[in-house]
């Protein structure tokens, strides 16, 4: 019988080693990298605006997981000229200033980043057709008041209804506004958004593509109507935008409409610093206290009985903070 096995050295037989060059501690500098911001998103590429004309780009393999949203100032190496077929690499994202947050729905523990470095975020609403949503607007609120920024109400279809009616709503969280109605003038609108990066939200069909064309000519973003059976507006709008006004007036940011605005991630003390003077009067509250309307001994309710607070101003407040788990709809 002839022998099955051969007296070659078992090793011979062994998985291929993998042949890799040497771990070391040392990381590229990209002394050559250049500054730019993140325009808009698209399926994994990224276009940027680099000393005034747009390049595409991809993120380099060491950012990992880190997330680039529209907003980001990012530095970037490989070809930047943006001609055709040209592709740079994202090779580092700097600190964020603010950062707008959601959560899909409000058990959702996945915190999403929307947009970064904003300093404003206006509410787009409209006065009728469809009818405002309230809870919608609170929500928004609580989204910029978490990422430090300033919140404006955009209320737009004013020649369809009175703004009073919502505005009185809003007046006593002290609310800054804007009314428009179609055709109408934007001059209080651009004086609102001068100088600043501000990021447009609202529910389909409330005119918010209408607005961003009329600021910005060039825009050219699709414009809906509302469905006449539901009250809804189709989505026109399928990724955020960030778009320079006329003039060097400013920065907008168009994102897609919104149906839900999750607020898992917002906590009370985090939402009661943006109210120094009704957070100055919870110092004495008990431990855990969320300041709501039914927790015992708030100090929110000693200063309203010893006359202190405004009531207005501390209900206005409590209805926000249970925004944060009331149902949308």
């Amino acid at each position: 019988m002839t022998n099955r096995y051969s007296d070659q050295d078992i090793e011979h037989y062994d998985r291929p080693r993998r042949r890799t060059r040497p771990r070391t501690k040392d990381r590229p500098t990209y002394d050559d990298a250049v500054d730019g911001v993140v325009v808009t998103v698209d399926r994994g590429r990224y276009t940027l605006l680099l000393d005034g004309h747009k390049v595409m780009a991809m993120k380099a393999r060491p950012l990992g997981r880190k997330g680039v949203v529209v907003g980001d100032r990012v530095r970037v190496v490989g070809d930047t000229t943006g001609d055709d077929g040209s592709l740079a690499r994202i090779v580092e994202v700097h600190e964020r200033v603010t950062t707008l947050r959601r959560t899909a729905d409000d058990d959702d523990p996945v915190e999403r980043v929307i947009v970064s470095n904003a300093d404003q975020l206006v509410i787009v609403t409209a006065l009728a057709d469809p009818d405002p949503q309230p809870r919608l607007i609170d929500r928004a609120l609580v989204a910029a008041y978490d990422a430090g920024m300033q919140p404006l109400l955009c209320l737009t279809k004013a020649d369809l209804a009175d703004p009073e009616t919502l505005l009185v709503t809003y007046r006593s969280l002290g609310v800054p506004w804007v009314v428009t109605e179609r055709g109408g003038d934007l001059t209080a609108v651009r004086a609102a958004l001068d100088g600043r990066i501000s990021v447009l939200v609202g529910s389909s069909g409330v005119g918010k593509s209408t607005l961003v064309n009329a600021l910005v000519p060039t825009a050219y973003r699709d414009v809906g109507v509302v469905n006449a059976v539901t009250g809804r507006g189709r989505h026109t709008s399928t990724s955020a935008f960030m778009l320079a006004l006329p003039d060097d007036a400013g920065w907008i940011i168009d994102t897609p409409g919104i149906r839900s605005f999750g607020l898992a991630h917002v906590q009370p003390e985090k939402l009661i610093e943006a109210f120094p003077d009704l957070d100055e009067m919870t110092e004495d509250c008990p431990r855990g206290c969320t300041h709501g309307s039914d927790e015992p001994e708030c100090g929110l309710d000693e200063a309203v009985a010893a006359g202190t607070a405004d009531p207005l101003r501390v209900e206005s407040f409590r209805r926000l903070l249970a925004a944060r788990s009331e149902p949308l709809y």
